[in-house]
């Protein structure tokens, strides 16, 4: 079972079906850092916030250990990272059971290390999440449970940004990852913002906007 330890607002009016938004927070980083959005979003999203499991110093927490020196190849662990895709996955199905949340219409968002597992999980198990918000992140083939089915992956669509002056993932692992997206006849939009390894306001605004967009789908 997963014990992910999770922050939550819930709908502010009584849905039988809520559209879920999960947040995965970046490296080093925890469960209020994206939460800190909730505000600012869909007053009727079911909205959570995961804590990853591995404890890093000043209160800081990682999904998996990444290597600074290595290239893209050997930047994350790769045994952790499958899983922290797997746990992630059974979160998923966990708040399923627990909210009844709107399956057809549910959105993960990923920041860095996030958007990687982000990336994973909706390519591995796209059945369970259809819009996924990938921020300052790319796509980790190796971490990557292929389906028998690729086109099951029309199904989805991602909101794809990246600074590009990123110091910390660089933006041709970001562009390169579009590719991919686009190779497979993804549904997806991808920005880039000047700015480094963060979420400038203007991506806030696209993001935001991305998501209402997405809300009034399901009216």
């Amino acid at each position: 079972m997963s014990d992910l330890y999770y922050l939550t607002k819930l709908p502010k009016n009584s849905i039988e079906k809520p559209i879920l938004l999960l947040m995965l927070h970046g490296y080093g980083s925890n469960e209020e850092d994206l939460f800190s959005f909730a505000s600012e979003l869909d007053e009727n999203l079911l909205i959570i916030s995961a804590r990853a499991p591995l404890a890093l110093d000043f209160g800081g927490f990682a999904w998996y250990s990444i290597h600074f020196t290595a290239g893209q190849d050997k930047f994350s662990d790769i045994p952790e990272a499958i899983q922290a895709r797997d746990q992630i996955s059974e979160f998923i199905d966990q708040l399923e059971a627990k909210y009844h949340f709107d399956k057809d219409k549910s959105m993960l968002m990923g920041f860095s290390q996030g958007a990687i597992l982000s990336y994973a999980v909706a390519l591995s198990y796209p059945e369970k999440i259809k819009n996924i918000l990938a921020l300052s992140g790319y796509i980790l083939p190796d971490i990557i449970q292929f389906p028998k089915e690729q086109t099951v992956w029309n199904q989805l669509d991602f909101f794809c940004s990246h600074g590009n002056v990123d110091s910390v993932i660089p933006v041709t692992w970001a562009r390169n990852s579009e590719a991919l997206l686009i190779q497979h006849s993804i549904p997806h939009i991808y920005r880039e913002y000047p700015i480094g390894h963060g979420v400038a306001p203007q991506n806030f605004s696209d993001l935001k906007k991305w998501i209402e967009k997405k809300c009034k789908k399901s009216i």
